[in-house]
């Protein structure tokens, strides 16, 4: 509630929220009878209104007992936004945030856990990704985090990297998988709809597709790979291998993250694509992103003394507890 980057919201969200129990309170003094003259004995005022031809609806006084529940939950609610941080900025009385309750919180899980990951500060991730222990640790914690994107298998998807194929858009060093769980990535593709007409992107489409050793028109790709020339190279390189320094994928391995088609291919020319990975280091503290980066780096990778475990039956792994 505090953190408004205008100050007219909090102004704005104070009034609504102390103009809501005054209106409360009016709406209680202007309804209640007990407040002005009582009806004489036996007699009730007649609404007018008569259901079933002879169920007539009378306006009787509010209880008392009702009356006093109101007038206790308008006090609580003014007391609750003196206390509280409820008025715009105002931060309340007790000084309350949830963001610190949050990380309070976590501080407390990650000294739980702390003396789980002791043992791995020592180690380097391959020496980590050959511990049957911790690979079951980096799995568990890449099903609670990562699994939702990459699968549970880490095969990925459609616009989800594979992560057991050793094919890395930033580099598959242990050094560079870290420092993507931990600050996570933004790809981009820029669209080229504006400089390049349909006819023009199917003909690079065609020539993309010969690099990976995929059917292509040869006429089509003689004119494509001059287009490509054009405009690709500068990310994807003369030989279309890519560029991990900026992301740009290799277009020779026959990897795809949307698929091979020509009409794939063409929409990802025209229309650009925007891949986002997301942070975890709010997320995972510093031994579980390192244990985590072990397991990644061993899906592709045969760590010395035996080959990494590949996924673990997902049904199994999804009942086992959380390592965190």
């Amino acid at each position: 509630m505090s953190d408004f980057v205008n100050g007219f919201w909090g102004y704005f969200i104070s009034v609504v929220a102390v103009g809501g129990v005054v209106w409360c309170l009016w709406l209680l003094y202007t309804q209640r009878r007990w407040l002005g003259a009582k009806p004489a004995s036996g007699q009730v005022e007649d609404t007018g209104h008569v259901w079933d031809g002879d169920l007539t609806e009378l306006n009787n006084p509010v209880p008392t007992w009702w009356t006093w529940m109101y007038l206790l939950a308008c006090l609580f609610a003014l007391g609750y936004l003196f206390f509280m941080p409820g008025l715009g900025s105002y931060k309340g009385q007790l000084g309350y945030s949830s963001t610190e309750e949050v990380a309070q919180h976590q501080a407390k899980m990650a000294e739980a856990v702390r003396p789980i990951y002791a043992r791995f500060e020592t180690m380097t991730v391959p020496q980590i990704a050959q511990d049957p222990g911790a690979r079951e640790i980096g799995q568990r914690l890449f099903l609670n985090n990562c699994a939702q994107c990459h699968g549970s298998d880490a095969k990925g998807g459609p616009s989800f990297p594979n992560l057991t194929d050793g094919d890395w858009l930033h580099g598959g060093t242990p050094e560079i998988i870290m420092e993507t769980i931990k600050k996570g990535r933004h790809g981009v593709m820029p669209p080229w709809k504006a400089a390049i007409d349909a006819k023009m992107a199917g003909d690079i489409a065609q020539y993309v597709r010969s690099l990976s050793g995929l059917t292509a028109d040869p006429v089509r790709v003689f004119r494509g790979k001059r287009e490509f020339g054009n405009f690709c190279v500068a990310c994807h390189g003369v030989d279309g291998k890519g560029n991990q320094l900026v992301g740009a994928p290799n277009l020779t391995d026959d990897v795809w993250l949307y698929g091979s088609s020509e009409a794939s291919i063409v929409k990802t020319i025209l229309d650009g694509r925007d891949n986002r990975m997301p942070a975890q280091e709010h997320v995972l503290n510093p031994e579980q992103i390192k244990v985590l980066t072990a397991w990644v780096w061993g899906l592709s990778n045969k760590p010395e003394g035996g080959a990494q475990a590949a996924v673990v039956d997902t049904a199994a792994a999804s009942t086992a507890a959380v390592a965190k």
